[in-house]
């Protein structure tokens, strides 16, 4: 048996996997009717469907989605009987892909189908190895399947992506995972009804597992074997102590959700980190996606911390782009310290109100004629028509200030932007007041 015989699969569809391997393994999907979620994938017609079969053409595929959301098990579908390699790009290098691929040909030259050559985190590979797979690829020597969390319009280089079939998989509902904790409970495969479960315990599952089926799978086997040894049922509490983690009342589509996000954003603009960082917490225990948390606080840090600390921004926009980047749970310790350092931060939200103020006399009509002397002049004929005469180039004025009107006429004097006294406001607050002196426009 050589390296690939290893991974190749033996038969059609998912293969067979042994009694003592994993629950999320043993429950793999062996056809596409057991397939949970991805309906928009599924129905008759679909590019999906097409490619399943043993006269389905030779196509190569991109999958993009969540962790969990079924990339493996479709990929073991779309192989069918074909020879089934698998590769992860974590570990995997050119020279590896170069051998299968060199094998592929063999097998096609002898009468076979070329092989299915899946790899899971493709985005990982360089440019240079996705490089690699492009004659494979083109010249149907291998059907290539990729796999990835990331978007590939960023990770997997354009002359792959246009040569394959993107399928966007979505992230499973809680309904998805429920009926696959359902199934795993009273499945041959699975559980075989030996343990029961508690809707607290349940729902615990689902929210921990955050759209993830192999994660629910793999937390819902470690309870069922604590309660194997507890009396039999899985309970809230034996759910709680095996996974070592408090059962935090939230519902990331109801109530709570509102509600804890509310505080956390209260309690960073009231400058109380430690109960922000408890309601973050409680977040991130719950399974609230990080995405959406690192999003509020890039929105807070405009809205309520704003010119008293610019670098807010910054540290936000490069905290939620860092959660994007390496995920849960490392992400938590970013969100900490941007969420720390947010509610640490001197507040002001005079720019966020002195925006809504601009935009309210431009809904009400004072929008105004741009002042001849701001206008472009940079094209044929402008000079004509008086277009930028009299303008005054800033730079070239004392101190870089020039004492000449910017608004319309029908708002000069109009003040949008009030500053604090409040940290690096203190300072614009100043610098502002000596502006306005040097324009001639004295309060």
């Amino acid at each position: 048996m050589d390296l690939f015989d290893a991974v190749q699969q033996s038969g059609r569809g998912v293969p067979e996997a042994s009694a003592n391997a994993p629950l999320a393994v043993r429950m793999r999907p062996s056809t596409l009717g057991e397939l949970v979620g991805q309906s928009h994938l599924l129905g008759a017609g679909s590019p999906l469907q097409r490619l399943i079969g043993d006269d389905a053409p030779a196509t190569s595929v991109i999958m993009w989605g969540p962790p969990g959301t079924g990339k493996t098990t479709l990929a073991y579908l779309v192989a069918g009987s074909r020879r089934f390699v698998e590769l992860s790009a974590v570990t995997a290098g050119v020279k590896d892909v170069r051998a299968i691929i060199a094998d592929s040909k063999r097998r096609i030259a002898t009468g076979e189908r070329e092989t299915v050559l899946f790899i899971d985190e493709i985005h990982r590979f360089t440019r240079s190895q996705q490089d690699s797979l492009l004659p494979a690829v083109e010249n149907r020597w291998v059907t290539l399947i990729g796999a990835t969390t990331e978007n590939p319009s960023f990770s997997v280089v354009g002359p792959l992506l246009s040569r394959s079939l993107l399928l966007t998989l979505k992230p499973l509902s809680d309904t998805d995972i429920g009926a696959l904790i359902d199934r795993a409970l009273t499945d041959e495969r699975g559980l075989a009804a030996t343990v029961a479960i508690d809707d607290g315990a349940r729902d615990h599952i689902i929210r921990v597992a955050g759209a993830d089926a192999r994660k629910a799978l793999t937390l819902l086997e470690s309870v069922a074997d604590a309660a194997q040894r507890a009396g039999g049922v899985v309970t809230t509490e034996l759910t709680e102590q095996t996974m070592d983690a408090a059962l935090v009342a939230y519902d990331k589509s109801g109530d709570q959700h509102y509600d804890v996000i509310s505080a956390f954003i209260k309690s960073v603009r009231g400058s109380d980190p430690d109960a922000a960082l408890h309601y973050l917490a409680r977040m991130v225990v719950a399974g609230e996606d990080p995405r959406f948390i690192a999003r509020r606080l890039v929105i807070l840090a405009a809205e309520d911390v704003g010119m008293a600390d610019p670098q807010a921004l910054v540290i936000a926009q490069a905290g939620a782009d860092a959660v994007s980047f390496i995920g849960m749970p490392e992400g938590r310790i970013v969100l900490g310290e941007v969420t720390t350092y947010l509610a640490t931060a001197p507040k002001s939200n005079r720019s966020y109100l002195a925006m809504d103020a601009a935009i309210a006399d431009v809904k009400a009509g004072k929008a105004g004629v741009v002042p001849t002397h701001l206008r472009d002049a940079h094209y044929s004929g402008a000079e004509r028509i008086g277009h930028g005469k009299g303008y005054q180039y800033s730079h070239d004025a004392p101190h870089g200030v020039a004492a000449q009107e910017y608004l319309p006429d029908s708002l000069t004097g109009s003040r949008y932007y009030v500053p604090t006294e409040h940290g690096n406001e203190r300072a614009v607050s100043e610098r502002l007041a000596r502006i306005r002196q040097m324009l001639g426009r004295d309060e």
